[in-house]
This record gives C-alpha cells, sequence and structure tokens, in this order.
C-alpha cells in the first residue's frame, strides 16, 4: 500500500473531490472537462478568496450559501465576439447560404452560445441574405447568467470598432452601424435582430436532444472536453442534426480523430465545417 501521495496527486485527488461536490450539490457535471483547464480556474479561485486548499473550497461548497454559484461563473468559458474568425463567417456565407435558400424553413443551434455575439453574427448574415424571416436561432449556454445578458442585446461600446471589422472581413455589405443604437457606454442591438433568437439554458454534458436542425455551431467548446466527453456531445449533435445538416466546430477542433468521421463530408476543411451524410 502507497503511504504517501504527491503535492501533484494530492492536488488532482482534491480536484475529483470538488467536482463530485459540485456535482452534487448543483447537478452540474464537470468531472469530465479537460484537467488543466479546471485546474487554471481552481487555482485563480483559491487566489482570489485566499483559501490554501482545494479542501477548503470543498468545504465552502457544501456549506457556504451561493459559493458553489461562484465557482459555476468560473467553470463556464465565456470568451465570444462578433464574427469571430471571419474567414468562417464568410466561407459561411458563400458556400452554406445558397443552401440554405432552397429550405422553406431554417433551424440552427448555437450550441455554448456564451453572451450570444456568434448568434447574433448569424442573425445579421441570414437578414442579408433574406432568410431572417423563415429562421430560428436557438442559442444555448450552460450558465443562464451570461444568458440573460444575451437577451438583452447589449454590447460594449469599446467593442464596435473591432466587430465592425469582422463584419467587413466576413463580407458583410451594409453599414455595420445600422443594426445598433449607441449611448456613452453601451451598443444596443436593434430589436428586429433579437426576434428570431430563443435563449435558453442547456448543459452539453447532461442534457438531450431537444430539435431536428440544419446547422448546429459549438466552436470553441469541445477542447475543454475530454476524449470521452467529446464522444458524447459528438453523438448529442449527430441525433440532432437532420439529414444534410451541418456541424461548425472550432478552428482547433476536428472530427478527423473521432469515431464520427465516416458520418460526415468533410465540407470545408480550413474552416472545419462538416456535413451529416
Amino acid at each position: 500500500m502507497k503511504d504517501t501521495l504527491t503535492i501533484e496527486e494530492r492536488e488532482d485527488l482534491e480536484i475529483e473531490l470538488l467536482l463530485e461536490a459540485i456535482y452534487s450539490v448543483s447537478g452540474f457535471d464537470f468531472r469530465k472537462y479537460m484537467r488543466s483547464s479546471i485546474k487554471r480556474r481552481v487555482e485563480n479561485r483559491m487566489r482570489l478568496d485566499h483559501v490554501r486548499r482545494i479542501s477548503g473550497m470543498i468545504e465552502m461548497v457544501l456549506y457556504e450559501k451561493g459559493y458553489v454559484e461562484k465557482l459555476l461563473r468560473d467553470f463556464s468559458i465565456n470568451v465570444t465576439e462578433m464574427f469571430r474568425d471571419p474567414d468562417f463567417f464568410k466561407a459561411f456565407r458563400l458556400n452554406i447560404v445558397p443552401l440554405l435558400k432552397k429550405l422553406p424553413e431554417i433551424r440552427i443551434w448555437h450550441a455554448g452560445c456564451s453572451t450570444g455575439e456568434e448568434a447574433f453574427s448569424m442573425a445579421i448574415i441570414l437578414k442579408e441574405e433574406g432568410l431572417y424571416d423563415k429562421a430560428r436561432i436557438y442559442a444555448t449556454d450552460m450558465n443562464d447568467e451570461v444568458l440573460r445578458h444575451a437577451e438583452k442585446g447589449i454590447l460594449p461600446l469599446n467593442r464596435m470598432q473591432s466587430y465592425t471589422k469582422n463584419y467587413l472581413q466576413a463580407g458583410g455589405n451594409q453599414e455595420f452601424s445600422e443594426y445598433y443604437t449607441t449611448d456613452y457606454q453601451n451598443a444596443y442591438l436593434d430589436s428586429g435582430l433579437l426576434k428570431n433568437i430563443v435563449f435558453f439554458q442547456h448543459n452539453l454534458v447532461t442534457d438531450g436532444s431537444f430539435n431536428e436542425f440544419h446547422i448546429i455551431m459549438c466552436r470553441n467548446v469541445m477542447i475543454y472536453f475530454t476524449g470521452e466527453l467529446q464522444t458524447y456531445v459528438n453523438q448529442l449533435f449527430y441525433d440532432s442534426l437532420c439529414k444534410d445538416g451541418f456541424l461548425a466546430v472550432g478552428s482547433k477542433e476536428t472530427l478527423h480523430t473521432s469515431s464520427f468521421s465516416e458520418d460526415y463530408e468533410d465540407f470545408d476543411s480550413k474552416e472545419r465545417i462538416y456535413r451529416k451524410l
């Protein structure tokens, strides 16, 4: 029998116990997230709260009201922007939009939507291509707080210059400023862009399929998942796509190494767009 654990082994065990405690208290399951990502966020929270050991965080999860919600906010990945990776949105406009024009209705799922910027970007493209009125965009995230923010359609004013540049690089053909109004601090998206976007909470780890979609966007989310969890989520997406539907993942993500690679056509390898066979 092993007498002692190394410091690293002890920390790994404590993180396992912390994630078990979070799951037991909240129902949110981070046990199959990449440990490197979780560990960074745990260490940051320990510094902020002046906690010496992870075991102290476990005690607070179990006994301190509101602490688990604080950790859920820490673990939720909320990095996004309008027309993020402009070349992707340009490829979408040029190569997928013409196919969408043949459909009587369009259903799109933005999984892990964060504060909604990519869903807003999609709405603008569909509006400019005359497709928005027959489209419904479902934007989901596990973090209810960011969803409440997304529903308002409010963007930081200091980001609009960068977003305008992205929009133009993505093939935008209007004045980007036509889509929002401003005050001294924020930009407010036109309500017409929000009318066909439905924001609601959905956890990729624990929740199932809820519709059949023509497009599923889940970009730069699965890089935080273990291989086992990626397989589970890929099955969820496959079951949620209609035949000939499109799955778009992030620039550092791929289906080539997964068991699903033969179930999709490599529609655009550069932009990581796959078409269900």
